[in-house]
């Protein structure tokens, strides 16, 4: 009976998306996803929010993205930058363990890829939207401080991608340009494809732990 009633709210749900100029709402949730998919993001967690901390792991994120371009520099998908990344995530600890050493810091870190869900955040002119990406983690010590993140690929924080001609912009279709630099405009459409989606994987028994990991 509750699969049956579920079913009706989607039926229902779907109706109302259709009503509501479904093609502009569905175009721009495939965008959407597809954006997500092509980003790598770079999440590094402090060991706690004690000032020292917190400022050593500005010096983590310094050494990580001095290093970066070595490890995944001209990769051309998320894919394959995520493959690099992969290979070299004891290459990573190291150079953040070294970067603490340098400064007496003897916590460990620990190099993850994992799936995290990130806030809206801008980056320039471009601002990318909330919702779940992949991320390379890596986790001073105990990782209960706050936070800093970038986006890796495409390189909006790395250091090379400054030199690169015509940016990172080429990276994105227009429609996602406008995603990117529009985000007023995209809130509340790109919300609701979330739910839409959300609901509809949780009545298909569908969810992002059935995902093929990439």
């Amino acid at each position: 009976m509750k699969h049956f009633k579920g079913k009706i709210l989607l039926t229902a749900l779907l109706l109302t998306v259709v009503i509501s100029n479904s093609c502009s709402l569905l175009k721009a949730g495939r965008e959407y996803d597809e954006l997500r998919n092509n980003v790598l993001r770079l999440h590094i967690l402090a060991d706690s929010d004690d000032e020292r901390d917190q400022w050593l792991k500005l010096r983590v994120r310094d050494e990580v993205l001095r290093i970066s371009d070595s490890i995944f520099g001209g990769a051309d998908s998320r894919e394959e930058a995520e493959e690099r990344v992969r290979r070299g995530l004891r290459r990573l600890e190291e150079a953040a363990e070294r970067a603490l050493r340098r400064f007496g810091c003897n916590a460990p870190v620990r190099a993850a890829l994992e799936t995290v869900h990130f806030d809206e955040r801008t980056y320039g002119d471009l601002t990318m939207p909330a919702g779940d990406y992949r991320a390379l983690r890596l986790l001073i010590g105990s990782a209960q401080g706050h936070n800093w993140w970038c986006v890796m690929y495409p390189e909006l924080c790395i250091p090379a991608a400054c030199e690169k001609d015509g940016g990172t912009e080429e990276m994105f279709t227009p429609e996602q340009l406008r995603i990117l630099k529009k985000p007023k405009k995209y809130r509340i459409r790109l919300a609701v494809w979330d739910k839409t989606r959300a609901l509809r994987e949780r009545l298909t028994g569908k969810n992002d732990e059935n995902r093929e990991a990439a």
